[in-house]
């Protein structure tokens, strides 16, 4: 090894951890950690976390809180901001129960009880105290038995409010992607900020939760120095990404800000990380590639470059694909399936949609048969509109009674029929194929769906068809960018890399859509594939690229025109 790059190396760790270091010796009980992708969060939590015993990490993503789990384990107590919130407003007499979709019930019931179209999450969210129709959103949610993720923590803040004395105190309370948190989010974090050092860590580039009334201003407010609140530090060095990503990370905020996009923006480094590991893997990926191509010849070129990087590396490695939107996603994988490619996870949120029959029925299975939020979901199937309707406004009155106490018998025989079916099925038991078709008729499952996906699977995974054994089994994983968030691979795909799916306003780009493309780019430890299917326009965000980070790529001679 040359002593010159030796030195190199050893200043880059030395200048990280400075860095570190500069969190770990402030004595301030408020510390804000700016931190880009790949620069260390994780290690900088577990040197907090260090000779600490009573502990509290917390962030809001499902996936988010698993990893971190596993990485703190044994340092700290990881929980999602409404999985905490649930914990503590649980007590011994008292059991908080969650429905995610709690929330979209009751949007169904003011929709019809009061002939008005509330977004309760919103109201949730921002803080809308003194609404008047959080009392109705109460009373439903108190006789369906039931929380959602929004309320529970709005219930929480303001009991916490209410008697402060019950805020509990912690040795360190560490938060992650605050740049996602909205204002309820926040308040609850303010709160325990009151007896608990607090350190929060986030990137106001990585912004992707608009949806949920998020804002990057929450972290920008609390970075600023001049609110003298919280001690600000940053951590610059990106060692997850190769030297050509970090590169054009920062040709995009440049470009971004040029342009008058990211006004707000933290002012804060994004470096890449010198050390052998990095620098070896970006002298073997010097450019990102860009492919302009039709759509249905996206899967060939995904797996005719993880053949060559096969061929490369001889060895496993971990393949990530990100689409702008699940239809797009749920088309790559199934053609990558029927072309052999066994090991895919195909990875989606489905929070946002409506309850459906079988979640009712689940609910009166698994909790208990006469739960009211049970019945009242499972109704809506069985009633028509006008039944439905009269249903509900006898159980807005006060005093009412339990919907099982309402409904007619004929109804309590049919679902404790299929409960009965349901518990069998649980249990692994043998149902005969009558039953089963009634349970498949009556929770609208298609068994021939089922079936027809089983048998594509098992079609694709015969060990004997065509395809190169070499790479069936490399794992790969694929998502939408806003479900991307907390995953990495060594080699990226991001497809249908084109305006009219990444930019909603050909004349006004949004700081969002930006931030959507610096978090789907940076998710690369080695390589990353731009991959359009609109030949006739060139894509804004490429142009923001130096020219000379770009490889272009065309498919081989031998894959379909």
């Amino acid at each position: 090894m040359d002593f010159s790059l030796d030195d190199r190396y050893a200043k880059a760790e030395a200048e990280r951890q400075r860095h570190v270091d500069a969190v770990l010796k402030s004595s301030a009980r408020k510390k804000i950690v700016v931190a880009g992708p790949g620069t260390g969060k994780t290690y900088l939590f577990k040197q907090i976390l260090e000779g600490k015993k009573d502990t509290l990490t917390l962030t809001f993503v499902n996936s988010l809180v698993e990893d971190l789990s596993l990485e703190l384990c044994g340092l700290s107590d990881v929980k999602t901001l409404h999985g905490y919130a649930r914990g503590a407003l649980t007590t011994p007499t008292r059991n908080v129960k969650i429905f995610p979709k709690i929330s979209h019930v009751i949007n169904e019931d003011a929709n019809i009880l009061l002939s008005q179209k509330i977004d309760f999450d919103h109201i949730f969210h921002n803080r809308d105290d003194e609404n008047e129709n959080i009392k109705f959103y109460k009373q439903r949610k108190d006789y369906y038995g039931y929380y959602g993720y929004s309320d529970v923590i709005f219930a929480l803040v303001k009991h916490f409010e209410k008697k402060p004395e019950k805020i509990p105190s912690y040795e360190q309370v560490l938060v992650d992607e605050f740049q996602d948190f909205n204002k309820l989010e926040v308040s609850l974090i303010d709160l325990l900020a009151r007896k608990s050092p607090v350190l929060l860590a986030g990137d106001d580039d990585q912004a992707l939760y608009a949806f949920k009334s998020a804002s990057p201003e929450h972290i920008r407010q609390r970075y600023d120095t001049k609110t003298n609140e919280y001690a600000s530090f940053t951590l610059p060095y990106c060692s997850r990404c190769t030297q050509v990503i970090v590169e054009a990370v920062n040709d995009i905020i440049d470009a971004a800000r040029a342009k008058g996009y990211l006004e707000k923006r933290i002012n804060k480094e994004y470096q890449y990380f010198e050390c052998q590991k990095k620098d070896e893997e970006s002298n073997l990926n010097p450019k990102i590639v860009h492919a302009r191509i039709f759509a249905a010849q996206i899967p060939w070129l995904i797996q005719e470059a993880i053949a060559e990087i096969a061929e490369e590396v001889k060895a496993r490695f971990s393949v990530l694909v990100i689409s702008p939107f699940k239809r797009q996603a749920r088309s790559v994988v199934d053609a990558l399936r029927r072309k052999g490619m066994q090991n895919i996870e195909s990875i989606e949120t489905k929070e946002g949609t409506g309850p459906t029959f079988l979640d009712g029925l689940k609910i009166l299975l698994l909790d208990d048969e006469r739960n009211n939020l049970g019945w009242r979901i499972v109704s809506k199937s069985l009633l028509g509109e006008k039944e439905f309707d009269a249903l509900l406004k006898e159980t807005s009155v006060e005093g009412a009674k339990s919907i099982c106490d309402i409904i007619e018998v004929k109804y309590h025989r049919e679902i404790k029929e299929i409960l009965c079916f349901l518990a069998a099925v649980q249990k692994g038991k043998k149902i005969d194929k009558e039953k089963l078709d009634i349970l498949f008729s009556k929770t609208g499952i298609d068994p021939h769906e089922i079936t027809k996906d089983d048998l594509q699977q098992d079609i694709n995974s015969t060990p004997w068809r065509m395809g190169n054994p070499a790479i069936r089994k490399i794992p790969i994983r694929a998502t939408t960018i806003q479900s991307s968030k907390g995953l990495d691979a060594e080699y990226v795909f991001i497809t249908h890399f084109d305006d009219r799916f990444l930019i909603k306003d050909d004349n006004k780009i949004s700081d969002q859509e930006i931030c959507n493309f610096l978090v789907a780019l940076t998710r690369a430890k080695k390589k990353v594939f731009l991959i359009s299917s609109d030949k006739a326009k060139e894509p804004t965000f490429l142009t923001w690229i130096a020219r000379d980070r770009i490889e272009e790529r065309s498919l081989s001679a031998s894959s379909p025109a």
